[in-house]
């Protein structure tokens, strides 16, 4: 005859196999419940599961009826919850001989004594941090306590259970570190990448629209990376709670993915897109600080924009990247001419990234003239590439390239270099060379180096920083929610130097922004200057811009002169300087120093970029 101390042996062992094998805690704890009834048939076994919000939950009770388990399922712990709600409540066994008469079971009575339950014994289960998270329990059909098997019967079942619950809580701790974000609780990015492959596998219809939070960076640099998360964690809220088809998931950093289900048509996925774009708005404060955030998305529908999930995903990732250039904080979806023109840019990249390898990037200068004497006042750098066929690249050539980070600092890193010995040759020769415009991008002002960077190429030539003049596009100065940029330019202007404000009017900028761009000089798009003279709009609008530029002492030069009637025109609304192709193409710096040689300012004559009053334009002198 099997002894119980021989059954309870055997338990044990068959339930710690079933744990090692990794079985479903459901099914381990419907194991021990019914190994435990083959071996005390007077009882009735039952598992209770307790959550973080205090609620009892059926993990298993074989012998009891669904209505029963259902009935119970959600109740909270208490002083007065039965014997598993006020053991659970009490951290202590609950022992109820007399269910039809004690008060612990006023609210349950009524589910237990139809079955025939007459007494409950139930026992808490904590895990290591002494959380109670599990109740077993034994209930008999005659008004008694538990003998003394019995009790050695529940002391080996809460321990199993204690065991089985932790193995549980590791597993599934491991499993949401493997499979999800741990900031946000979304999916993580081998998750999505088993979804994707899930959904491609099943001929599923559905889209994929990538997200970037805009400007987290900056956001980490200025505010720090308290509030960085705290903005992530909540766009990612945001996004999952746009609608039951969107299953959000986080890539890392600023991306994001999101599966939108039932999709197959772009009208489908601009909707589910315009619904994130509206759930991710609104102001996000935290400890005294406010985000306004923005988000910027890319999209592509399985099946036409993408046969399987690398195609589909890379179509996606173009549309994001051509969205975050011209469509920030909005949606594009995908075309194919959008995969043409990546594919176009990533040549020049490397293109691009071989001249600079092998010193092809030239700079060549056009001359800033006086429209009154047409001498050269200055000069703009603008950077060329030799191809390797010995032709003469212009920058509108390989342009997109410098959308690339990368390509456009090492760039400016050639082109500062460059700039310098040639100024040094100039000075040296005795030619008063007053300043030379270099262009500086968003890529520049990325890394925080610009300043170094000028001044120990302007030291190495012995060069005096007050001959250089940073020339800042609109979009560069607008293209952060913060002032990181004009901080910095500020800064540069702090240690000698001029910073001129490119392309003014074609951007983002409007004449109030010249009360907080900190500039010395405004040059007015051509856009304007091709019209000044021949329609009053352009002249009141360029007119406008001279008389607030001098007031607030800044200085005016106007880009891409050509004819002889825009100049006078310029002059009559008070503009001094200009350059254009009337005066000079750009040239190499042997043809730019005989130029300089016939037509360079001298201060002695005049001033550098002084406003004087001038009598008529040099007919010889704009021949150059």
């Amino acid at each position: 005859m099997v002894t119980h101390s021989a059954l309870l042996l055997q338990l044990q062992t068959e339930v710690l196999e079933a744990v090692a094998r990794g079985e479903p805690l459901s099914l381990i704890a419907d194991l021990l419940c019914r190994r435990t009834e083959a071996i005390a048939p007077d009882a009735v076994c039952s598992i209770l599961t307790v959550d973080a919000q205090g609620l009892l939950h059926s993990l298993a009770g074989p012998s009891l009826p669904a209505d029963y388990t259902n009935a119970i399922d959600g109740v909270p712990v208490g002083p007065n919850a039965g014997s598993c709600g006020t053991a659970a409540w009490r951290k202590a066994p609950v022992m109820v001989t007399d269910i039809e008469h004690d008060a612990l079971w006023s609210d349950f009575r009524g589910l237990a004594l139809p079955l025939g339950l007459r007494a409950c014994w139930s026992s808490p289960i904590v895990d290591r941090q002494g959380r109670v998270v599990a109740t077993f329990a034994f209930y008999f059909r005659t008004c008694r306590g538990p003998d003394a098997m019995e009790r050695k019967i529940v002391d080996t079942c809460v321990h199993l259970c204690a065991l089985a619950l932790n193995h549980e809580e590791v597993r599934q701790r491991s499993h949401r570190l493997a499979y999800y974000d741990v900031l946000t609780g979304l999916p993580n990015r081998g998750h999505f990448d088993q979804m994707l492959a899930e959904r491609v596998a099943s001929g599923a219809r559905f889209g994929l629209l990538l997200i970037d939070i805009d400007h987290l960076k900056v956001i980490n640099d200025t505010v720090g990376h308290g509030m960085g998360d705290v903005l992530i964690s909540t766009i990612a809220r945001r996004i999952a709670s746009a609608g039951p088809d969107i299953v959000a998931c986080r890539l890392g950093g600023d991306e994001f993915a999101v599966l939108v289900d039932n999709c197959d048509t772009g009208e489908v996925l601009g909707a589910a897109a315009s619904r994130i774009l509206t759930a991710a708005r609104g102001l996000i404060e935290e400890g005294g600080q406010a985000i306004d955030p923005h988000i910027t998305i890319g999209g592509a529908v399985f099946g036409p924009d993408g046969a399987d999930g690398p195609a589909l995903r890379q179509n996606a990732d173009f549309a994001l990247y051509h969205a975050k250039e011209v469509h920030r904080g909005d949606f594009v979806h995908f075309t194919p001419g959008l995969r043409t023109g990546m594919l176009e840019r990533a040549s020049m990249v490397r293109s691009v990234d071989r001249a600079l390898a092998e010193n092809r990037i030239l700079a060549h200068y056009q001359p800033v003239v006086r429209l009154d004497t047409a001498e050269i006042v200055g000069l703009e750098a603008l950077a060329r590439m030799r191809m390797p066929d010995g032709r003469i690249a212009s920058a509108g050539e390989f342009h997109a390239a410098l959308a690339d980070p990368r390509i456009a600092w090492q760039l400016t890193g050639q082109m500062l270099t460059q700039v310098a010995g040639d100024i040094r040759h100039w000075l040296d020769m005795g030619i008063p060379i007053q300043h030379v415009g270099i262009n500086v991008t968003t890529g520049d002002f990325q890394r925080g180096d610009l300043e170094q960077r000028i001044v120990s190429a302007f030291e190495r030539f012995n060069v005096p920083l007050k001959h250089i003049l940073l020339e800042v596009n609109e979009a560069v100065f607008m293209g952060g929610s913060d002032q990181a940029v004009p901080r910095a330019v500020g800064a540069l202007r702090q240690r000698g130097m001029l910073v001129a404000l490119d392309d003014f009017g074609t951007g983002f900028a409007s004449l109030t922004h010249l009360l907080s761009f900190p500039v010395d000089v405004i040059k007015i798009d051509k856009s304007f200057v091709d019209n000044v003279g021949a329609a009053r709009a352009s002249d009141v609008i360029v007119g406008s811009i001279i008389d607030i530029a001098q007031k607030l002492n800044m200085r005016i030069v106007a880009e891409g002169i050509e004819t002889a009637e825009q100049v006078k025109a310029l002059r009559d609304l008070g503009c001094i300087l200009g350059q254009g192709y009337l005066f000079s193409r750009p040239g190499s710096v042997e043809e730019v120093t005989q130029l300089l040689q016939l037509f360079a300012q001298y201060r002695s004559t005049r001033p550098a970029m002084a406003p004087a009053a001038p009598p008529k334009l040099n007919r010889r002198r704009r021949s150059a």
